[in-house]
């Protein structure tokens, strides 16, 4: 893959570096119409609307400084978009501090509009019947991108994510993987220092997950561009993100790195062996058998008690082994069990 010889690298500045998006005890509640049962309830809603508070955010606060991969994680419903939404100034918060690049988002939001890039996975911004091509020189004119430099990055970004051979076709006729990353290339031709990714891997083949996953960890680490990432997809935290902010019903509960989040939860790790042919019954002192599936056994163990290598050990000497591993929990697993201490 090519390198980002079209993006320079961020000025530096003497001094403590700033945090590029500040924000603290962040609040937003939506009203939401509440429908009425019958004919009658439905005559009287149309006098007297019903409606309910929903709080999507309460007290939500971090930062991030220039060059942070951050995996933004929690249920449907969490508050993920919310935030989002409220950092590139699409939504007004109802309390709460909140900056992007030293900007107030949904004052300065036009300002800011240059300088970050967004993503929604379920949502695109081109133009639907429009190729490809025509949606970016738009979007060129838009940006007031100079020419030049909106040559040099779109043909980049066309080898990179290779769109080549899809510029002339409409965007409604794009697969999903090749509308994701067609979206990709949209949102970086102004060069943003802020990408805000929400879901961007919904949905994809495998295929097209690892070519979007391959590009976010280029772009982070070549340019250094500040990314957000939300996602579903547990495998994009682990590729991705050193660091993780885990939300649930509007706050958030655990900031820290993906280390921080397993021992939070658990010491937990996993052995997988698959075993020679006619092994039977399978018991190893200082693990537990959590599944088995023919020959391929996982067990579960601490390793504070039982070290890796004790363990291996103690499995060849009982059995065949053909092969075997040491892994963690997946992450799904520990996010999971964080929602249920939350809940008790």
């Amino acid at each position: 893959m090519q390198g980002m010889s079209w993006w320079s690298a961020p000025p530096c500045r003497p001094g403590k570096p700033m945090p590029q998006i500040v924000v603290d005890n962040l609040a937003k509640t939506f009203r939401v119409s509440l429908r009425s049962a019958g004919l009658w309830g439905a005559l009287r809603g149309l006098v007297r609307r019903r409606q309910r508070e929903v709080r999507a955010l309460h007290g939500v606060s971090f930062q991030l400084e220039a060059g942070e991969l951050l995996g933004y994680i929690g249920p449907n419903g969490a508050g993920k978009s919310t935030t989002i939404k409220i950092l590139s100034g699409i939504l007004t918060p109802d309390s709460g501090r909140v900056e992007v690049l030293g900007l107030v988002p949904h004052r300065d939001r036009e300002r800011l509009a240059g300088r970050i890039g967004v993503v929604f996975g379920q949502r695109t911004q081109l133009w639907w019947d429009l190729p490809v091509i025509e949606s970016f020189d738009l979007l060129r004119h838009i940006y007031r991108i100079p020419e030049g430099d909106y040559r040099r990055r779109l043909d980049e970004l066309v080898g990179t994510l290779d769109l080549a051979a899809h510029l002339d076709t409409p965007v409604r006729q794009l697969s999903l993987g090749l509308r994701m990353r067609a979206d990709v290339a949209a949102a970086l031709l102004h060069a943003p220092e802020i990408l805000f990714l929400d879901e961007p891997t919904i949905g994809l083949d495998a295929v097209s997950k690892l070519a979007v996953r391959r590009f976010i960890r280029q772009l982070n680490q070549e340019r250094g561009t500040t990314v957000i990432l939300t996602t579903h997809d547990m495998d994009d935290i682990e590729a991705l993100c050193r660091r993780v902010v885990v939300i649930h019903d509007g706050g958030i509960f655990l900031d820290g790195s993906l280390g921080d989040l397993r021992r939070r939860v658990s010491g937990e790790r996993r052995l997988i062996a698959d075993l020679a042919e006619g092994a039977g019954e399978v018991a190893v002192a200082g693990a537990q058998v959590l599944e088995r599936e023919g020959n391929r056994v996982v067990f579960a163990f601490d390793p504070e008690q039982t070290p890796a290598a004790e363990l291996i050990a103690r499995v060849a000497a009982a059995y065949e082994v053909r092969d075997l591993f040491v892994e963690n929990p997946p992450i799904e697993e520990l996010v999971a069990k964080l929602y249920g201490e939350q809940r008790a």
